[in-house]
């Protein structure tokens, strides 16, 4: 016994020196917030101030010295993320984490950005403002990964430091613009549904754009033939190490709509939760240039903004700017494909995947007229006849580095206008509002039109010579609204209205969050900062109360159990808030799943039926189909000789809801709050390993909200125990031009990506409660609240 009490003991005292080695290593992997570095190639001393939450606040005597430090700073706290970014596009992430990554990389490869990227490079003007700066930002990128400390994560994966270059910024951004396309996700379901059912099946599901009645207003005064494309590509987005962009809300109201009588700017981008965020907050100031902006890690120039004179920010427009195009190839010769002048070669790209501790993995991507041949680039997909497809940000000349460097540093709102007209893709909503009391919406991308009589929610053929035609539309005719009559602009994915009668086709959002919007806004003149700050984090769906009443008459009131007694109850005394100690959404979100089951699954089986949830489509469906008592999707066509009607599929979805929730929550239906089901926890990418995750997570939380209000917290509706919120606001901005240096934002876990930094999340919770806090901007202030890091030139 006292052999085994002393070798215990060495055991334990062995571990407790290993923790406090690794512990003791780990300290010195945090960022450095005080003190003095030396570095290369700036002109002057340059001081960066941390304040409270960890925002650098860089005060240098130009703009490349503060470029400069801004790379270094954003490197210290982000290098990891900025490594996995730039892997994305050009297909690298299998040398990081082996074969589980080499789906990822072969589709991402196929795309082409990161050939689009060195097109892009060598036509950029050297000597251009845009070029110098973000040459400056790298430098300081490449001096922390030469001079700074190495990240837990490149320690644990074995990964080997290489500069970053122009093109991984242009890779970064190329990305980011694929995540916003929507045909991947939503075409190939369409055209198998159309396909398998016909016309009838289509109207249900509103891609003529008729159940899409909130649009923007415009103001001129200035056979499951195809459904692997559409899961694997949703896949590849949703498993990705850096979330993609979702929807997202704005709204910039105008003097005449505010306590004050100056302008007020919201914005909350909604994308994919991870660890670390989404956005790098940075303020700088030098003479001539002064921004408080939010930037993606590893590129030099913010997407959101403001400074004393302007903000911007953005939402996302859910245009159509790519195209599947059904190929067929020469019977005699598998490398051409058909065309309306005959059979053209194929062109061929290859490339090498390196992948760690595994064999190369030499891949061919075909590409025709219209792009690449995506078949063999996706699991389970090639049997089929050859899918192109067709993207407008690798055909268009690509001037995003200049457009994002000239929308943070406009003059006016003229030249705001002109760097938003250089981005041909993604489509966005881009919102603006300045100190002279303009408010204002633009949306970028190359707009065109097709052929009469074309669809482009199908799969198009590529054969024909018509499918593929498009008018490019001047950028003259993009939908925007500058000063408009009504006092304020705003954008929540929802659709714009007509331009010289044409519909622009697009997957929009339903008109949940622009009603509620539109209906706040409108009836008040009189908004406050505070007021605005609560309307950011509103709960109420207005719609989900009208699909509840439309339910409530159908179902057989005299026909229930206790609990479902309950459930009626409380769903008929609901007002449509998602708050935690509301019942009503969980039993709403429930009969909500079982009803698209007990509709759509038998007719697009299971496979199709878990994607359809992933779309919008199926968003914009709910309100209008739940009404139509004459709709084909009812009946349920594996069932012989009867046909079901909307009656019996709600009355049996309302009882299998109450069911489900009894078994998983208990008998008591007022006991069934919100908070008990509707969860987030903020993932890194290693977090999956058990090992890992408490060390790199952060949460799990429970959190208000639901899909589709404003503060728009997203799930896959299921009929798992728990709703796993996947996206939601990766900021909450309120810019006030009556009180610029009281300006209000918030992020959902914190501003550092080193989790050994105090800054990793030290904002959930105040998020999680729909708190707030200052972006800085007065130095005197800054210099009193702050750590103090100083950079002196070499």
């Amino acid at each position: 016994m006292k052999k085994f009490k002393k070798v215990l003991l060495i055991f334990i005292s062995f571990i407790a020196v290993i923790s406090l080695l690794l512990y003791g290593y780990l300290l010195t992997t945090k960022p450095k917030y005080e003190g003095e570095i030396s570095i290369k190639n700036i002109s002057k001393e340059t001081t960066v101030y941390f304040d409270d939450y960890g925002v650098p606040h860089i005060y240098a005597d130009n703009q490349k010295d503060a470029m400069t430090a801004l790379g270094y700073v954003h490197a210290q706290d982000r290098l990891w993320q900025m490594e996995l970014i730039r892997r994305i596009a050009p297909g690298k992430l299998s040398e990081i984490f082996g074969t589980r990554a080499l789906k990822n990389d072969k589709f991402f490869i196929g795309l082409g950005i990161e050939e689009n990227s060195e097109k892009a490079i060598a036509q950029l003007d050297k000597n251009g403002k845009p070029y110098q700066m973000a040459m400056a930002y790298l430098d300081g990128v490449n001096q922390y990964l030469e001079n700074g400390k190495t990240p837990i994560e490149f320690t644990i994966l074995g990964i080997k430091k290489e500069k970053f270059t122009l093109k991984d910024v242009y890779n970064t951004f190329g990305y980011m613009s694929f995540s916003f396309a929507m045909a991947q996700k939503t075409d190939p379901l369409i055209t198998d549904i159309k396909n398998q059912y016909g016309e009838e099946y289509l109207k249900d599901l509103g891609i003529d754009y008729s159940l899409n009645p909130t649009r923007l207003k415009i103001s001129k005064e200035q056979a499951q033939q195809y459904i692997e494309i559409s899961k694997s590509i949703t896949t590849l987005l949703e498993n990705s190490p850096v979330p993609p962009f979702i929807g997202s809300n704005s709204w910039v109201l105008s003097p005449k709509k505010t306590k004050t009588g100056k302008v007020l700017f919201c914005n909350d981008p909604h994308i994919e939760y991870s660890q670390p965020g989404t956005w790098y907050e940075a303020h700088i100031s030098c003479p001539e240039y002064e921004m408080y902006g939010y930037y993606l890690a590893g590129t030099p120039f913010p997407l959101l903004g403001h400074n004393r004179d302007y903000a911007y920010g953005l939402t996302m427009f859910e245009n159509d700017d790519a195209d599947l195009f059904q190929e067929e190839n020469n019977p005699k010769n598998e490398n051409q494909y058909k065309t309306v002048t005959g059979f053209e070669n194929y062109k061929i790209r290859t490339k090498t995947i390196k992948v760690k501790d595994s064999t190369s993995v030499i891949l061919k991507v075909k590409e025709t007229q219209h792009g690449p041949i995506i078949n063999d680039l996706i699991a389970d997909f090639k049997t089929q006849k050859p899918v192109s497809f067709s993207w407008i940000y690798t055909q268009q000349p690509n001037k995003i580095l200049d457009a994002v460097y000239s929308l943070s540093r406009a003059k006016n709102i003229a030249e705001f206008q002109k760097g938003v007209s250089y981005i041909v893709a993604p489509g966005l909503n881009i919102m603006y509002g300045d100190a002279k009391n303009n408010v204002a919406w633009f949306t970028s991308g190359k707009l065109y039109k097709l052929e009469k009589g074309v669809n482009p929610n199908l799969i198009l053929n590529g054969t024909n010579g018509i499918d593929d035609k498009k008018q490019f539309l001047d950028y003259s005719k993009n939908p925007s609204a500058i000063n408009p009559s009504w006092n304020y602009v705003y954008s929540s994915n929802n659709m714009p209205e007509t331009i010289d009668g044409y519909n622009y086709p697009g997957y929009y959002l339903p008109e949940d969050r622009a009603r509620r919007i539109t209906n706040l806004l409108d009836n008040k003149s009189d908004w406050s900062k505070d007021d605005v700050s609560k309307m950011l984090t509103d709960n109420r769906s207005p719609v989900s109360v009208e699909v509840v009443q439309e339910l409530l008459l159908v179902i057989k009131a005299n026909d229930l159990s206790k609990q479902e007694k309950q459930a009626y109850e409380v769903l008929g005394k609901w007002n449509g808030s998602n708050n935690l100690n509301d019942v009503a959404p969980t039993i709403y979100t429930k009969l909500i799943y079982f009803y698209l089951k007990n509709t759509y699954q038998d007719e697009m089986g299971e496979i199709s039926f878990k994607q359809f949830l992933k779309t919008h489509i199926m968003k914009q469906s709910i309100a209008f189909q739940t009404k139509n008592i004459n709709s084909p999707w009812w009946d349920n066509i594996d069932t012989k000789n009867k046909k079901e009607t909307r009656n019996e599929i709600l009355n049996l979805s309302f009882k299998q809801a109450v069911l489900s929730l009894k078994n998983q929550l208990g008998t008591d239906a007022n006991s069934w709050t919100w908070n008990k089901v509707h969860k987030v926890e903020y993932k890194h990418p290693l977090g999956s390993v058990a090992l890992f995750k408490p060390f790199f997570n952060v949460g799990k939380f429970e959190i208000s909200g639901t899909n589709e209000v404003i503060n728009n917290t997203m799930f896959d509706y299921s009929d798992e125990i728990e709703h796993v919120v996947k996206a939601g606001p990766s900021t909450r901005r309120i810019v006030d031009f009556s009180d610029i240096e009281n300006s209000w934002s918030i992020l959902p876990t914190g501003q550092s990506g080193n989790p050994m930094s105090a800054h990793y999340n030290d904002q959930a919770e105040m998020y999680l409660q729909g708190k707030f806090r200052k972006m800085k901007i007065n130095k005197e202030e800054i210099i009193k609240t702050s750590t103090k890091l100083v950079f002196k030139a070499k």
